[in-house]
């Protein structure tokens, strides 16, 4: 049986969750947003390396992220 590979998306940066575009079971492909955070007044959209599928949202809008924080699980 093929084992499920898990990546975790993470922030690189301390910053404020401005939206969270992705929900656990959600489809995603390799390079979509699925996070957009707020930091020194930028937008910065954090992006999906890998497709697969959405297992956890660790962050809701509004939350305060530090550098390394998970934010998504993705099963691919």
């Amino acid at each position: 049986m093929a084992r499920e590979q898990v990546t975790v998306v993470v922030a690189e940066m301390v910053a404020n969750v401005l939206t969270v575009a992705v929900a656990p079971g959600d489809t995603v492909a390799a390079g979509d947003a699925v996070v957009l955070l707020e930091s020194m007044k930028m937008e910065i959209p954090v992006l999906v390396d890998v497709p697969g599928t959405v297992r956890a949202v660790k962050v809701a809008p509004g939350d305060v992220v530090q550098e390394g924080d998970p934010l998504v699980e993705v099963v691919g």
